[in-house]
């Protein structure tokens, strides 16, 4: 490995080893191919969250395919922050700009609920994580958030693991503004951040989450905030507080 420039990161869930190969999907090979014009000898780095991140040159490139040899780690596996986001869906081009923005912001995990105001939007899944692939991979990070399916608010909270404190966001004002909320998290502890539909939450659904024992109600400050703007908020404000912004970026 020289001090060359890498062209650009890839995900790549096969496992990865200083010394091996691995084969790049069609996907991949195209924007190499296409969009960055590389050839057989270009650096690039490969990652997933279970080996970490190798400097790989390119060894074969054409239009569909391509191999990478792996030549030396970068970087470790590490820890992301454990952290859910349960939020109502929203129309298209703001729910892609949800997913891509909370990845880079350290979201762990996406839940869709189905609120008493949620308007129903078809949840494509295989194209939301496409988006947050390439939301990693720009933002360096290792892991790939999961995206879950679609769910009744009622029957997630029926469900929900008593170990996970969940900050539900209130725009009523009814609760502690949320740094205030967050103050007595532990640090990188399981957590998830609720945010309601356009619209908000009714007052049956306030009612039942401020009844919870494991629900913290937060106000998100003076401002009405769109669904996409709440959620991005809060997740910023546990990171701040309670999450692993506390690291530095090493590279």
């Amino acid at each position: 490995m020289t001090d060359e420039k890498i062209a650009t990161r890839l995900f790549l869930a096969a496992a990865l080893a200083q010394g091996g190969s691995v084969e790049i999907d069609a996907a991949q090979a195209h924007r190499l191919w296409h969009v960055l014009r590389l050839v057989p000898g270009a650096a690039v780095a490969g990652f997933n969250a279970r080996d970490g991140e190798f400097f790989c040159r390119v060894v074969e490139l054409g239009r569909s395919r391509g191999m990478l040899a792996v030549e030396a780690r970068l970087r470790a596996a590490e820890p992301e922050s454990d952290l859910w986001l349960v939020f109502a869906p929203i129309k298209r081009p703001r729910l892609d700009w949800l997913i891509e923005k909370g990845t880079e912001l350290g979201v762990g995990v996406f839940v869709p609920v189905m609120t008493a105001r949620t308007q129903p939007e078809r949840i494509n899944r295989e194209r939301l994580a496409a988006h947050a692939i390439a939301a990693v991979e720009q933002c360096e990070r290792l892991s790939i958030p999961d995206i879950r399916e679609p769910q009744p608010l009622a029957a997630l909270l029926a469900r929900w693991p008593a170990d996970r404190r969940l900050i539900a966001c209130d725009e009523t004002g009814g609760g502690p503004p949320i740094g205030e909320a967050l103050a007595d998290l532990p640090v990188g502890g399981a957590a998830a951040i609720l945010t309601g539909p356009e619209g908000g939450f009714t007052e049956t659904e306030l009612d039942g989450l401020r009844n919870l024992p494991f629900v913290t109600t937060a106000g998100l400050g003076p401002r009405v905030l769109r669904a996409e703007t709440a959620a991005l908020a809060a997740v910023v404000a546990y990171q701040v507080v309670a999450g692993n912004w506390r690291i530095t970026r090493g590279r």
